[in-house]
């Protein structure tokens, strides 16, 4: 409602939705969406765009549908307030997870407040009270326990107490009471951003104050341009749009980041010199040493759409990369391809993806090209892998040298797992603690290691080819006459890593 000086307006509330990845966010923002949406209206929804508003007693409330709290971290990062209100889900069967902390920790950091919605209530097994017990060891003491933060007990899979989830919702926004400037310039955040192969960048803008009109000039530190149209989620076309409301935005040069905070200019001149300035700073970017001791992991990168690119790529900066460095030689939206294994290959690189899939010429070509892909769901495990992959980099390579070859010409002695057996050196040497193949018949038929080496009953450390030796050999299989024995020894060496 309009204030005295009939600027100032109550905005509806912005919500973002947290958790660990199997803990139901998607399921209730499912849930929500198919009860508070008309099904024509819901069924129009635009693919990528990342919000969405519903009506639940006569109030709007805008929802963030995030790929996760990575996202919104990343967002977070670059200034922008995206969210005035967040739901931390947790599974009251599974209880509070590593990543439930994490999402915890991201809406500490955000100081906003926020509502505890404990999910799968349907469930065999749910301890909501447990759940209770093991969120106040973390400082989140809900009202149940005598705490100030709001709780519900819900089930997105039969839509229990979604309502109430609202309705608190609903009080949390009454109690901070979100104000906004209606005729201030228009400000805002991306919240989702993609190249369409018809329709150019496109960009999903959620308002903070101000309307945004056509034909507005709008600038990010990243690009400018000019809205050429806008549509609400619902897909439908519209001339203006509020604050807090979602709206796809055509008309941006080029593709924004997401996270990043625009705002209407007045002159185009102005926006390209912003947006050029900007740039300038952002040039100077990181000088990759490389050293011994300072190795680089390269990666191509392709995920479904450009928000999610933006949230790994942010969160990529915060892995220590003290010993090795992470090279982001490709980040793109879009299938993995045969260009992306040829830069692989010759980069000496890894795909990771997001969400994507593999065609068919890339799928050949990498099978024949031995190159590494995986590819994720779940941003998490991205990252993990991504850790484990840096971790390896460093581990010592282990390296076979084989050393020479033995025909056995006598067996000595013979006990449980050792034998003490005579032989030539028909090929290069032996040394003393080598490993040794036995192979009969040019089959290889077991393992072992040798334990000594003498040369007429007097230890040696070598043993020439051409020269008569005595082995004590340990192993789990036996020796016979006529065996050839093959010595090899295991060296490690540091990685070297791709330039």
């Amino acid at each position: 409602m309009l204030e005295n000086n009939q600027k100032i307006i109550t905005r509806p509330p912005i919500v973002v939705v947290l958790g660990h990845v199997d803990s139901g966010k998607t399921s209730i923002l499912d849930c929500i969406r198919k009860t508070h949406v008309a099904e024509r209206e819901a069924g129009g929804i635009t693919q990528h765009i990342g919000a969405y508003q519903i009506e639940h007693q006569g109030k709007l409330i805008t929802f963030i549908d995030t790929p996760g709290h990575e996202a919104f971290s990343q967002m977070r990062s670059r200034g922008a307030k995206v969210a005035d209100i967040a739901i931390l889900v947790v599974d009251v069967v599974e209880g509070v997870k590593e990543q439930t902390k994490e999402a915890l920790s991201h809406i500490k950091l955000a100081q906003i407040p926020m509502i505890v919605a404990l999910n799968k209530m349907d469930r065999p097994g749910a301890d909501p009270e447990k759940v209770k017990r093991e969120l106040s060891k973390g400082e989140v003491l809900v009202e149940s326990l005598g705490g100030k933060i709001p709780s519900v007990e819900i089930s997105a899979k039969t839509g229990q107490k979604i309502n109430d989830l609202l309705d608190l919702i609903l009080l949390v926004a009454e109690i901070e009471d979100f104000k906004t400037d209606l005729e201030s310039s228009a400000e805002g955040v991306v919240v989702e951003a993609y190249l369409d192969k018809l329709k150019g960048p496109l960009a999903t803008l959620l308002i903070s104050k101000g309307i945004l009109k056509k034909n507005d000039i709008l600038t990010t530190k990243s690009t400018f341009g000019k809205v050429k149209n806008l549509e609400n989620f619902k897909g439908e076309n519209i001339d203006e749009a509020f604050p807090a409301m979602p709206v796809l935005v055509l008309g941006f040069e080029k593709v924004p980041r997401v996270g990043e905070k625009f705002k209407k200019f007045e002159d185009l001149e102005i926006a390209k010199a912003y947006v050029a300035k900007s740039a300038k700073k952002e040039k100077q970017g990181e000088v990759f040493v490389i050293t011994p001791e300072r190795k680089v992991l390269n990666l191509i990168l392709k995920t479904d759409c450009l928000g999610t690119l933006e949230a790994i790529k942010e969160s990529l900066k915060n892995f220590s990369q003290e010993k090795v460095i992470l090279r982001i030689i490709k980040g793109e939206v879009g299938d993995i391809n045969e260009s992306d294994i040829k830069l692989a290959q010759s980069s000496k690189g890894q795909i990771i993806g997001f969400r994507v899939k593999l065609d068919k010429v890339a799928k050949v070509l990498s099978s024949n090209l031995k190159i590494k892909i995986k590819i994720f769901e779940v941003i998490y495990e991205l990252f993990q892998e991504i850790k484990r992959t840096m971790e390896k980099i460093f581990e010592p390579e282990i390296i076979r040298q084989d050393l020479g070859k033995v025909k056995v010409l006598v067996i000595f002695w013979t006990e449980k797992r050792r034998q003490i057996v005579g032989g030539r050196v028909i090929e290069g040497k032996v040394e003393r603690g080598s490993k040794i193949e036995i192979f009969r018949e040019e089959q290889k038929i077991g393992q072992g290691k040798m334990i000594n080496l003498q040369v007429k009953k007097k230890d040696v450390e070598v043993v020439e080819k051409g020269n008569e030796c005595g082995i004590l050999y340990e192993g789990d299989d036996k020796i016979q006459e006529g065996d050839i024995l093959l010595f090899f020894k295991k060296t490690h060496s540091a990685k070297t890593s791709p330039e």
